[in-house]
This record gives structure tokens, C-alpha cells and sequence, in this order.
């Protein structure tokens, strides 16, 4: 099994384009996208070369390879351009022996958990920061964001490759690593 986990591109084509070359260049068998795909937010500065518009066409092209959870900047009207389904709150996931509670954050989160069992993992975007955290019960993941990184995080996304999880900036250079 080879994922690539990212979330938060927020409409940035120059951020997407990245992305999805590093995607092919991973050679990963999915594409796991955890929300804010189109539209930047009132909190956020546009990200560079905002294009929405050019974002619908590179997804679309790959929708056979995606995997999509809402953000909360995904609407209705982002689904009827896009080609796949993006508003599902969350989604269940098996890797490594374990499950995947994968969502956006802004609905379910650490300080707002999801139905997990002992073992479990929450992986979720949202924060636009990159962690890796071990709670007595769970495992909470974020991949942080391709287009607008905070807290000097870069861009970036996850690998998950069998039970190794790998925090990669977009021009592939690891900066932490876990194992399921």
C-alpha cells in the first residue's frame, strides 16, 4: 500500500500542479485529499497563483486516484464542478493493521474526537500544521497544508507506505517520520 495524504490546497494552482507531480513522481496508488481543495477562506491570504478555476481541471483529470474528504471552505457548488465526491465529513480508512478516521478537523479534532477505539488513528488537515501526536488511546495525524503552511511549516504532504508514515515538503525532503 502507497497513499499520499495532503490537504489544504485552497485553490492554488501553482501548489496543485506541485503536488500532483510529486504524486506521480511517489508513484503512490491514491490520493488522499482531506479538504479545503477550491476556495482560500476569509482567514486565509490568497495563496499564490490563486486559480480555482485551473485546480477543478488538474483534479478532475485524475479523479480515478482520489480520495476526498470536505473542508470547511468545500461547498455544494465545489461539487458540481468537481468530478468525484468531496462532501462526505469524513472517511474510514484500514492501514497497517489499524483504522483511519480521516476528516478535515474543523468538525472532528482532539479537542472534538471521533467515535475511535483504542488503537485508532485521527488524521485530519485544517490547522495547516504538520504533527504527529501519540494519546494514550489514538494517534492524531495532519499532513499540515500544500498551498498556505503556518506556524513556519513548509509545504508539504504525507506518505503512507505500508505502516510508515513520512512528512515530505514538496520538493521531497523528509522531515519526520512514523511508524504505525
Amino acid at each position: 500500500m502507497k497513499w499520499m495524504i495532503a490537504s489544504d490546497i485552497h485553490g492554488s494552482a501553482y501548489y496543485c500542479e506541485k503536488l500532483l507531480a510529486t504524486y506521480r513522481a511517489e508513484g503512490a496508488e491514491k490520493l488522499i485529499l482531506l479538504g479545503d481543495l477550491l476556495y482560500h477562506g476569509p482567514r486565509n491570504d490568497l495563496p499564490r497563483d490563486y486559480a480555482p478555476k485551473a485546480v477543478i481541471s488538474m483534479l478532475n483529470g485524475i479523479k480515478e486516484s482520489l480520495l476526498c474528504v470536505r473542508g470547511n471552505c468545500d461547498t455544494e457548488v465545489d461539487q458540481m464542478v468537481l468530478e468525484f465526491p468531496i462532501l462526505a465529513d469524513y472517511a474510514i480508512l484500514y492501514a497497517g493493521g489499524r483504522t483511519l478516521y480521516a476528516t478535515h478537523g474543523h468538525i472532528y479534532n482532539e479537542e472534538k474526537l471521533p467515535p475511535l477505539q483504542n488503537g485508532d488513528v485521527l488524521l485530519h488537515g485544517h490547522t495547516h500544521v504538520p504533527k504527529c501526536v501519540e494519546h494514550e488511546n489514538y494517534i492524531c495525524i495532519n499532513p499540515g497544508s500544500v498551498s498556505i503552511p503556518k506556524e513556519s511549516s513548509p509545504h508539504g504532504y504525507l506518505m503512507l507506505i505500508d505502516n510508515t508514515l513520512t512528512w515530505k515538503t514538496l520538493d521531497g525532503e523528509i522531515y519526520l517520520q512514523h511508524t504505525l
